[in-house]
Order: structure tokens, then sequence, then C-alpha cells
């Protein structure tokens, strides 16, 4: 927002400090964006050990006092993706110290029925089943990227013939 607002503003003004730096500042956006995309297709395997290392980790977080909005998150992924812990159910048990899993894990929902058997819980592990989802999608995320990316050119072009038309106005009636 900040960086659109010196967009904006040395647009109106027609201030040549304003339009470079607007200029810069989204050049650096759009360096830092694209470093992030070729390192994450770079380093996809070990980005996916960590990110299961953590979300295992989080687990231990889950009905804590003060975190909520995680609680949650895990209780909706695991209901709308019928999946349960991050590798499979398993993971609940260290959590708990006991066979027993969350309720959203279970097949059909009931007050305590995370503590029956495991053939009422869900199977499928929820990191490989929301990955498989995201994979399925990417379609939808790389054509948000790309235009994303496309609106950042267009405001570098737009802010350095801006620039260049104002250095010239200020030149030649100087």
């Amino acid at each position: 927002m900040a960086i659109g607002f010196v967009g904006c503003i040395g647009a109106i003004k027609e201030h040549r400090c304003l339009l470079l730096t607007f200029f810069v500042m989204l050049l650096l956006v759009f360096l830092l964006e694209a470093t992030v995309a070729i390192l994450f297709f770079a380093y996809t395997d070990k980005i996916d050990r960590y990110a299961q290392r953590d979300l295992k980790k989080g687990l231990h977080l889950y009905g804590t006092p003060g975190n909520v909005g995680l609680t949650n998150a895990w209780s909706i992924i695991q209901t709308d993706f019928r999946c349960c812990g991050v590798t499979n159910y398993t993971d609940w048990f260290d959590v708990y110290n006991a066979t027993r899993v969350p309720d959203s894990c279970c097949l059909e929902f009931s007050e305590s029925c995370g503590l029956h058997a495991p053939g009422t819980w869900w199977k499928a592990p929820c990191y490989e089943t929301v990955k498989m989802w995201l994979q399925e999608n990417l379609l939808a995320v790389g054509v948000f990227g790309l235009c994303t990316a496309l609106v950042q050119v267009l405001g570098l072009t737009f802010a350095m013939t801006m620039y260049c038309q104002v250095l010239k106005a200020d030149t030649y009636c100087a």
C-alpha cells in the first residue's frame, strides 16, 4: 500500500524523485518475488521436509490456550480434506500420549469420537492431501502469479515512462 501511495503521489504531482522511488521499490519487490519463486522450485524437497517437521511440532499446540487459530485451522483442514494428522493419524498419539485423535479426524463427527477405534478415523495424511489439492489447482495459482507479475511490470513501465517524460519536460522548460 505504501509503495502504491508513493507511486500515486509521484504520478499526480509529476514528481521525479517519487516516481523513481516507486520504480526502485516496485523493482525490488518484483525481484524478491522472482527470487522466492525460483528458490521454492529449486528446494522443493527440503521445503517438504521442513514443512512436515514444523507441522508435526505445531500439532503439540493444538487445543492449548492462546492457539485458537491453529486449533481451528487443523480442525477445518481435517474436516474439509477428510484427513488426519500430518503423515497419518498416529501423529496425534504423540500429542495426546494416548491412542486418540481430535474429533475432527472422525469419519462421522460426534462428541469424543476421537477416543474410539482407528476404524472410525480418516486414514489419509493431511500433508499429502493438501499438497495434492494445491497441485490440482496449480493452474489457478500460476495464472494469479502471472497476472500479478504483469501488473508489476506494467507499473514499472508506466513509472519509468512518466519519469522520462517529466525529465524531458523539465529539461526543455529550464
